[in-house]
């Protein structure tokens, strides 16, 4: 990733966030945080990232977030006018910290394994 996509990326990633907190009305997404944002190297297309704390909203959070693309990139366009080209938002759950969770069960299993041995 070039420096230049990473600065667009976290530029994308807060205004996001203050969208998801001040524009869209949607409860389905009260629980919900812009974790990350990857950027195509043209600029074309974002990956976000999106973590839902409630685990049973996840599903539901990921639509609301779908079916309000189109609205959030028309209020990226209007905030981020020195952009040529607003990208297409492609939402996804961010499962880093459930990952961390399971990597750290896993080591405290082994841990607790070697000790009783």
């Amino acid at each position: 990733m070039s420096r230049r996509t990473q600065r667009v990326g976290e530029l994308l990633q807060a205004e996001l966030s203050q969208l998801l907190l001040r524009s869209v009305q949607d409860p389905r997404l009260r629980m919900t945080s812009v974790a990350a944002v990857d950027v195509s190297p043209d600029l074309r297309r974002a990956i976000v990232r999106v973590s839902v704390l409630d685990d049973s909203q996840r599903q539901e959070s990921l639509d609301a977030l779908r079916k309000a693309a189109g609205f959030l990139r028309h209020q990226l366009a209007k905030r981020l006018r020195h952009m040529r080209v607003t990208p297409e938002l492609i939402f996804e759950i961010d499962r880093g910290a459930e990952h961390s969770q399971r990597i750290s069960d896993l080591l405290e299993q082994l841990d607790d394994h070697h000790k009783s041995a």
